[in-house]
């Protein structure tokens, strides 16, 4: 990820590039796509002292993290908490100084007391067998017993007698919490690039419950951030908001064109404009998404439509030429189709046609923006060409075939009730008519008032998921340690499980893991909250 600082170096730098050597450019911003799962390791109630930081830490780096790299789509796996445990060799300079050796003597001994040695082979019969000796150590005490050389005296030096062994941990830039409860190890799971992200998970679920079996008794792991949980919620966002679209829709179509075979044929329009939208979007690269997909209006895609059909029962209906209770002849709905559609059509074109311009400014946004909307704006452009083919071809046809041929000049429901508005707004517009002055007045001292507001609002809009679950910042003072970090981010988790029942739990990621795909300074803090699911019963009413 490209810094000001290296922009500054390949700036200054450029001339000196060698020869044939065009230009250099910094990589694209880094983001965390790829971070798809993420886990803690931690210690059952009641086996919190058997467990420690740098316990847990060696079972997720040896036990775990190794088993899911041979995941299928996995890139990585970036340990996060614990300590990693060392061993340490704390030397005494004076005891060197006794014995007349050097710190580069001791590095020596434990290199050539560290290795594996391979040796030729026997034959035996049909075989061979291999020689190999093993020196590696395993113990602390196996690091004590490491030979040095012989004293003056013949006395072998090993290095417990200049050296203190003990076990220790690395310098640690980060640390993983989990509720009030300490510390814990954890990971974060990371996806290769143009994986799918449901398969790769779905195989890492797979493979954790075979890690889980073979875990220690008392060590538990457990997941708190999974990108199905996104995935399934955006999805069910834009099922939920197609599927109450659509209803909307055919509701208020039958309801105001008094028809049901005319409200089912214009909203079948519906389905096939989708599937339109769907092939060019698979055409064109548009990956269908909540942004994409969720901003559909379904009442811009019938438009065309309703105007049509409309158009038709009209034209049957109040046509006095035709006797009530008389059935159309095939030839005589062709024709009515014919006069109604081709009267309405440039009527239908030209309001499809108003629509699309209304968009295509924001083809030519730039930057986050662009990426956002863009999909967006082609998804609908292209639900509005199917849905203007459609018009042209599919509506008047299915029309002749599907509406009924039977005359009947009797009032529906909807003729009624578009009378009773008509009259009302009459009424309205009447007396509105005599007072042009103060209307004037009203009307711009609204849209005076709408431009305060306006100019009142913020620049920026980012539409809202709800995920589940927050994600909260926290910072104590700038070049504060690791400690006070742990110490002031568990009095806030305790406070947050103890006073709100929705938190199922609190994962407090501090710093940076051992991959820093987001590096964080020791003194800011993650704080994932975990709420428990609302299809249980339980309210999530934190802000």
């Amino acid at each position: 990820m490209g810094s000001s600082a290296s922009g500054r170096t390949l700036a200054t730098s450029k001339d000196e590039l060698p020869k044939g050597v065009a230009n250099v450019s910094l990589g694209p911003v880094t983001t965390g796509l790829g971070e798809i799962y993420q886990y803690t390791v931690r210690a059952k109630e009641g086996y919190e002292n058997k467990y420690d930081a740098m316990e847990l830490r060696t079972i997720q780096d040896w036990m775990v993290r190794r088993q899911l790299l041979g995941v299928k789509g996995v890139a990585d796996v970036s340990s996060f908490g614990g300590k990693l445990k060392q061993y340490e060799i704390a030397v005494e300079p004076s005891k060197l100084k006794a014995y007349n050796i050097t710190i580069n003597d001791v590095f020596a001994a434990l290199e050539n007391n560290n290795q594996n040695t391979g040796g030729a082979y026997i034959e035996k019969g049909p075989t061979v067998l291999y020689i190999r000796s093993e020196g590696l150590v395993g113990s602390i005490e196996d690091i004590k017993s490491v030979f040095i050389k012989n004293t003056s005296n013949g006395t072998p030096l090993l290095i417990r007698d200049v050296a203190e062994v003990r076990l220790g941990s690395a310098t640690r830039y980060g640390a993983m919490c989990y509720n009030d409860k300490g510390e814990v190890a954890g990971a974060v799971v990371m996806m290769l690039k143009g994986a799918n992200s449901s398969d790769v998970i779905k195989n890492v679920k797979e493979r954790i419950l075979q890690i889980q079996k073979t875990l220690p008794e008392g060590v538990v792991l457990e997941p708190f951030l999974d990108r199905t949980k996104m995935v399934d919620n955006a999805i069910g966002t834009v099922e939920t908001n197609l599927i109450e679209g659509a209803l909307i829709v055919l509701f208020v179509l039958i309801l105001f064109l008094g028809n049901f075979r005319a409200g089912f044929l214009v909203a079948s329009v519906i389905p096939l404009a989708m599937l339109f939208a769907i092939i060019l979007m698979n055409l064109f690269g548009v990956s269908g998404n909540l942004m994409s997909l969720g901003a559909l209006d379904f009442g811009l895609i019938i438009d065309g439509a309703v105007i049509i059909v409309e158009a038709l029962l009209h034209s049957i209906q109040h046509n006095k030429s035709f006797v009530d209770g008389t059935v159309l002849k095939t030839t005589e709905m062709y024709a009515e189709v014919k006069k109604s559609a081709g009267k309405m059509m440039n009527s239908a074109v030209f309001g499809q046609i108003i629509i699309l311009v209304v968009y295509l400014p924001i083809f030519f946004l730039e930057g986050i923006e662009g990426k956002m909307f863009k999909p967006m704006v082609q998804t609908v452009v292209f639900a509005l060409l199917g849905a203007f083919i459609l018009s042209l071809t599919y509506v008047p046809m299915m029309s002749a075939l599907l509406i009924s041929k039977k005359i009947s000049h009797k009032k529906t429901f909807s003729d009624k009730m578009i009378e009773f508005v008509e009259r009302h707004f009459q009424n309205a517009l009447s007396k509105v008519l005599n007072f042009p002055k103060t209307i004037i007045v009203v009307v711009l001292s609204l849209f005076t008032v709408s431009l305060f507001v306006l100019s009142q609002l913020g620049g920026e809009f980012i539409p809202a998921l709800e995920e589940g679950d927050f994600a909260v910042e926290t910072r104590v003072l700038m070049g504060s340690n690791l400690n006070t970090s742990i110490e002031s981010t568990q009095r806030a988790a305790k406070i947050l499980k103890e006073q709100f029942p929705e938190v199922e739990k609190v994962v407090t990621k501090i710093g940076s893991g051992e991959v820093p795909t987001d590096p964080m300074p020791m003194e800011a803090a993650d704080m994932m909250v975990i709420l428990k699911d609302k299809k249980n019963g339980h309210r999530q009413n934190i802000s």
